[in-house]
């Protein structure tokens, strides 16, 4: 009985022998494969394994774009360029002269921060437009004070009476839903007829973006619209 039982073992360890000798062998050949040959590796940014296994990666911050605001003086530009395609009789040799833009249902008299403003952009636009412009708020002298050295004026009898210039842009504003609705127009002094006009929109979002220089108590004062 004895006989019988060793006769059956010995070829069950024979073949378990047989089974672990191939593993072993296989890992020794693996082994000695990745000794003698080179590894290839990735170049950075080439590969999207670091997305399969969820690693984060620093982004390149000469690609990311950030947004910017639009201003006051992008939608200036846009009217400025409606107004160009039907302006008639200016050109590089006729000066002019730019107002400040007054709300249509106020006294002609006062100005706000929002016209000033506009006033200034058209200044720039007409002048990249080639148009000479004449900023009749210049005085003839440097006015030197302890805050400051001044070359503007907006009293009258500190202005030149002899103004070269012929024609005028001057506009008016309303409030309206959601913005202040711009209407433009260059006029002859002489004649009093408008040889260029243009209409335009500014988000309100734009206009509360102007901040005023007056102050009360420390507290800033917004001037833009009444």
């Amino acid at each position: 009985m004895k006989r019988l039982i060793l006769t059956l073992c010995l070829p069950l360890g024979f073949g378990c022998a047989q089974m672990m000798e191939p593993g072993k062998t296989a890992q020794t050949d693996n082994s000695a494969q990745l000794e003698g040959d080179q590894r290839m590796v990735a170049a950075p940014g080439q590969s999207n394994t670091f997305y399969q296994n969820n690693i984060p990666v620093m982004n390149d911050s000469s690609q990311v774009t950030v947004p910017t605001r639009k201003n006051i003086n992008h939608y200036v530009r846009g009217i400025m360029q409606d107004m160009a395609e039907n302006l008639q009789y200016v050109n590089s040799k006729t000066p002019l002269a730019v107002s400040s833009f007054i709300f249509l249902d106020d006294d002609y008299n006062g100005g706000t921060l929002l016209g000033n403003q506009i006033a200034e952009s058209f200044m720039h636009e007409l002048h990249s437009f080639g148009v000479p412009v004449i900023d009749f708020k210049t005085t003839d002298y440097m006015r030197v004070t302890p805050s400051g050295d001044f070359v503007f004026s907006r009293d009258y009898l500190e202005l030149s009476k002899d103004q070269n210039f012929n024609y005028v842009l001057a506009g008016t504003m309303v409030n309206h839903q959601g913005g202040v609705l711009v209407n433009a127009r260059i006029i002859g002094l002489a004649s009093k007829a408008v040889v260029g006009s243009a209409q335009g929109f500014i988000p309100q979002s734009v206009v509360d973006a102007l901040d005023s220089s007056y102050r009360t108590d420390g507290v800033m004062l917004k001037q833009a619209s009444k």
